[in-house]
């Protein structure tokens, strides 16, 4: 008697490519290490910078983690999976995408010594994600709380994301303007709506010159010099197009018999662009800002009726100048009423390194405000506006949480410690998993004695120290490799920024572990 299929039942292509069980999870994991071994000297503020070049030759210098990540060419999936933490990261709380990443390599690297010692990864996955809600649960416990009135603590959190980066030397002075703009818009409950701040770069001038403005910067010029530079109490109207001859959707030929049908004809035009200007006139504007050209005739008609026009403003500054003056937008300026202006206490040209900018200042519609970072180089100014980015977000989610905790590795310390504690009372092998996640937070400590060029195992001998004595906001000193206090020393980090980190490494080290069979078709 015959047996059918008795042989190997193929279900995919030769060309198909499968790694499976312990040689899939060790790949994954080696993956994921590499990844975060490519940030960790960045980590501190005694982190050294990565210099990227991309094919075009354009050449990025930057210790931001997210960037350095975002800029590499990846093909691991395993890989992109730990670039997609410093992602998540950012879109959440703009900071701590490194200690994401880092802690997320710890996390896998203690997980491959566990399955060493045939721990199955879905006993690890268990274990870890306990001692996560454990760390939320204790760093929420550990939070001293904060609120826009608390300058102080406000510009200490800026000052601490910024050290370390490009702007570290003019930390102070970037705080002050980042703080009074993030005060500006915070409403009563510390709410703070990011689209309220308009962040702008001008090249040419020092990073100390940086300044805030209440209100918006448009960067164009006025259509004419006969124009007025300098106006109060305005009434601003805008368009999403110019004033110039129309052009017809359709080709048309217009057939003109004589000189005279001719100068009808350009009399006609004339009219109707004289037309849109009386329009403006009448209801009363002061200062016109249009998305397109304004031709020569109309331009005259408004500096003589002394109207400030602006011409080529692109759209994201026009619904910047809708939401900050209260001004609706018109497609025809025929349409006008004294209904549709906004308004501005004050509309003024100025020149910022070289260039005339217009300023809208004290508007009632809303706190908008406009902080204009300036630094020598365009590359300089790159790396300047993503320090002042991460600050912005991280002071938002501070007054949001209302909540911050010293850094230096002093959360890291602080759990690690609780952590072991906790671990006792887990029981069973998952005990072991959350050990190991006790031993990955000390990663960050041990990174930020590492790259300030000290011995790591003294710095968390007596980091630990301190915190069994009960010292939570002990963190180490990069400069002595001492543990001090963080918060006598200024340097303060928002308690969702590590909540954060924990959480998106540890969904992240999980996925990964999870992981027993990489099938992959070419």
């Amino acid at each position: 008697m015959s047996r059918r299929g008795s042989g190997p039942l193929l279900l995919l292509s030769e060309d198909t490519q499968r790694t499976s069980g312990r040689d899939a999870q060790e790949m994954n994991i080696t993956a994921g290490k590499a990844i975060a071994q490519s940030v960790r000297t960045t980590l501190g503020p005694k982190g050294m910078d990565k210099m990227l070049l991309d094919s075009s030759g354009n050449v990025v210098v930057t210790n931001d983690g997210v960037t350095i990540l975002s800029e590499m060419d990846i093909d691991h999936p395993a890989a992109n999976m730990i670039v997609e933490v410093a992602e998540t990261q950012e879109n959440e709380v703009g900071d701590g995408t490194t200690t994401a990443v880092v802690l997320a390599g710890e996390l896998l690297s203690q997980a491959q010594e566990l399955t060493g010692q045939d721990i199955h990864p879905t006993t690890i996955a268990n274990g870890y994600r306990r001692a996560a809600s454990r760390a939320n649960e204790l760093l929420d416990d550990r939070a001293i709380e904060v609120d826009v009135d608390d300058v102080d603590t406000l510009e200490q959190v800026a000052i601490t994301v910024m050290t370390g980066k490009s702007t570290a030397d003019f930390s102070d002075e970037l705080a002050d303007i980042i703080v009074d703009a993030v005060r500006a818009v915070a409403d009563e409950d510390g709410h703070v709506n990011l689209d309220d701040i308009v962040v702008k770069t001008s090249a040419g001038r020092p990073i100390d010159e940086s300044e805030y403005i209440e209100g918006v910067l448009v960067g164009e010029e006025p259509r004419t010099q006969k124009m007025p530079d300098d106006v109060t109490d305005a009434s601003i109207a805008i368009l999403d197009t110019g004033i110039e001859v129309k052009e017809t959707e359709i080709d048309t030929e217009i057939s003109v018999e004589n000189p005279e049908q001719y100068r009808e004809f350009k009399e006609a035009e004339k009219e109707s662009l004289r037309a849109r200007v009386r329009a403006l006139v009448d209801a009363g504007v002061d200062v016109l800002f249009a998305g397109d050209d304004i031709a020569d005739g109309p331009a005259e008609e408004l500096a003589k009726a002394g109207i400030l026009a602006i011409e080529d403003v692109d759209d994201e500054e026009l619904a910047q100048l809708r939401r900050v003056t209260g001004a609706t937008l018109l497609t025809e300026p025929e349409d006008v009423t004294p209904d549709h202006l906004g308004s501005a206490g004050h509309v003024h040209v100025e020149e910022v390194a070289g260039d005339a900018e217009v300023f809208v200042e004290d508007t009632e519609a809303t706190d908008t405000v406009t902080i204009i970072l300036r630094g020598s180089t365009e590359g300089l100014l790159d790396e300047v506006e993503r320090a002042v980015e991460d600050t912005l977000h991280a002071l938002r989610v501070s007054l949001a949480s209302g909540g911050v905790l010293g850094g230096g590795g002093a959360p890291e310390t602080e759990l690690a410690l609780a952590l072991r504690d906790y671990a006792e009372s887990v029981g069973g092998r998952e005990q072991l998993a959350v050990e190991a996640f006790a031993d990955a937070l000390e990663v960050v400590p041990r990174t930020l004695a590492e790259n300030a060029g000290l011995d790591p195992i003294d710095s968390l001998v007596e980091l630990r120290a301190r915190h069994d004595g009960g010292d939570v906001h002990a963190g180490l000193d990069p400069e002595t490799g001492e543990a001090i206090d963080m918060f006598d020393e200024g340097v303060v980090e928002p308690v969702p920024v590590k909540q954060q980190a924990v959480n998106s490494a540890t969904e992240s080290a999980v996925m990964i572990l999870r992981i027993d069979d990489v099938i992959s078709a070419n």
